[in-house]
């Protein structure tokens, strides 16, 4: 699903960002600590892809830090 995802967002992904990708899809309210854990990746390292993730506008941070959710824009046609 992760790579996949990638190619229906309309951008290549590593690894990890489509890992992170896969799981804000299946929960929008995921934490970054949660993220970590699941992905068995450092704090800092989510942070790092999120930011990329952020940066290729894929992700959004829909919200304050606590009580907010992502969202993840397709770059085809919207929101997914």
């Amino acid at each position: 699903l992760g790579v996949k995802l990638g190619e229906m967002l309309g951008v290549k992904l590593g690894e990890t960002e489509a890992e992170i990708i896969k799981k804000i899809y299946e929960n929008k309210y995921i934490t970054a600590n949660e993220l970590s854990k699941h992905l068995i990746i450092s704090l800092t390292a989510v942070e790092n892809n999120i930011s990329k993730l952020k940066q290729k506008g894929i992700l959004k941070r829909i919200g304050p830090d606590k009580g907010g959710y992502w969202e993840i824009v397709d770059k085809k046609g919207g929101k997914k």
